[in-house]
């Protein structure tokens, strides 16, 4: 993994995806097809190891 603090391109364009993504399954058109992309992504190798990065520098908010 590279920096985390200076991500690849392609997570920061998965980033963007997701931002997309939750916006509309957040709208009132809101459809299925927004959920899937949102768990795509979210089960991306790539976007989990930068997670996983983050996250052990603290900087994402914990899960409850």
């Amino acid at each position: 993994m590279s920096e985390p603090l200076k991500p690849e391109v392609t997570v920061l364009v998965k980033l963007g995806s997701l931002a997309v993504h939750i916006e509309e399954m957040l709208s009132s058109k809101g459809h299925e097809f927004d959920r899937a992309a949102i768990q795509t992504l979210l089960d991306d190798t790539e976007l989990r190891q930068w997670l996983t990065a983050m996250d052990e520098m603290a900087f994402l908010p914990k899960k409850r």
